[in-house]
């Protein structure tokens, strides 16, 4: 076979998301569009704010010398330092450009720093339920992913989280607000997990994946562990706040608190180039410099929310009502995750199981659907909960 087998095992076990994403256009060509109800994949159903676009158009219009070209790898300097003076700000921490390196995204921000840091053996710890490129993106530099029951309620839960803390523990992965859940984990849990980082008796990096901090609901606070945890990396993107999810623009922000930054720093810079992404889209990097402080409407993903979740309530599901991000992770009336996701199909509804998050007996659901489609979509919903009360 041409292929690698680790990577035909890893296919065989890949994202349900992609998956079921795939299963929507089929059905939509099968069944018209208007009779299918894809919540399956985190694709911000928004246009980016107007200021974002002006900014594009003017930077575009301009066309500078030089404007395409190489820069260094760890991406211009003035947009590192607006970026660095944004996280100053937030997290009362003195980050410098010689903090932050531009990337393709937070998946290449996350990759440059796991290439960074692994050897092969090294353990990831990850919080359950996480986003299942997690596992791939730890295992693409030899790692393993050692998954961390969370509460009942999705929180941190940092006694268990401890108890698997090894000698070969070299990160933990956060990412609050939560994909999938919505969680947000408290300025209080961080603190725990600050102490007990401290007590592990060798260094642990916190990455702390980012891209859903500017969404949030009912007037929570999102605190960013960067600013308790003393060994701290950020990773984001502006994919979710602007709306520009295929434009793969982010940035890693290595923690001026780790005793070798500079190293690091170093270190991901070289690993961002020979992984292939070089530096992240020269343009993207001059809108980020120039662009004002705006994001996609939070009220409408607030009216989705509530439409969803009021109305799944009502028709018998179990939920939390997510804190943060635009999904909603309700239970399925059944234990077998993907039996029941099979059995919502068959009314239109396309959801991605619990399971391929590492949490079984749950379901996602995507809000970055038109508001109507979430109120039409609540009887089909509601046929469900009554074929499965009726055993059918």
């Amino acid at each position: 076979m041409i292929t690698a087998d680790a990577i035909q095992q890893q296919i065989g076990g890949a994202s349900f998301i992609r998956r079921m994403f795939e299963e929507g256009i089929r059905m939509k060509a099968e069944r018209g569009a208007e009779n299918v109800f894809d919540f399956t994949l985190g694709n911000p159903s928004e246009d980016p704010p107007n200021g974002i676009m002006d900014t594009l158009r003017k930077i575009a219009a301009d066309n500078f010398p030089g404007s395409h070209g190489y820069m260094p790898n760890a991406g211009y300097t003035q947009t590192r330092e607006v970026v660095a003076a944004r996280l100053h700000a937030e997290t009362g921490i003195g980050f410098s450009a010689g903090n932050i390196i531009m990337t393709c995204g937070c998946a290449g921000a996350m990759n440059a720093a796991l290439k960074a840091m692994l050897n092969p053996g090294d353990e990831v710890i990850v919080p359950a339920p996480f986003f299942p490129d997690y596992k791939f993106y730890i295992l693409n530099y030899g790692g393993r992913m050692i998954p961390a029951e969370t509460r009942e309620d999705f929180s941190l839960d940092v006694p268990a989280l401890e108890s698997l803390i090894t000698p070969k523990t070299r990160a933990i992965l956060l990412n609050s607000p939560n994909n999938p859940t919505g969680a947000i984990y408290s300025e209080k849990t961080l603190r725990e997990l600050e102490a007990a980082l401290l007590r592990a008796g060798h260094t642990i990096v916190v990455i702390s994946d980012e891209p859903y901090t500017s969404i949030v609901y009912d007037g929570v606070k999102c605190p960013s562990p960067a600013a308790f945890i003393s060994n701290c990396l950020i990773t984001t993107s502006w994919s979710k706040k602007w709306g520009l999810a295929g434009e793969r623009i982010g940035y890693l922000a290595i923690s001026p608190k780790i005793a070798e930054a500079g190293a690091l720093f170093e270190a991901c810079v070289f690993t961002n180039r020979v992984s292939g992404f070089v530096n992240a889209p020269a343009i993207w990097q001059h809108v980020v410099a120039e662009a004002p402080d705006e994001s996609t409407d939070m009220a409408l993903y607030h009216k989705k929310r509530d439409i969803l979740c009021d109305g799944l309530m009502k028709l018998g599901y179990e939920l939390h009502k997510p804190q943060g991000a635009f999904y909603v992770f309700p239970k399925t009336p059944i234990r077998d995750d993907t039996a029941f996701i099979q059995i919502l199909q068959e009314e239109g509804v396309l959801a991605v199981p619990g399971s391929g998050f590492g949490r079984g007996g749950y379901m996602r659901l995507s809000l970055t659907v038109p508001l109507d489609t979430i109120e039409r979509s609540l009887s089909s919903f509601g046929r469900v909960m009554e074929k499965i009360k009726c055993g059918r």
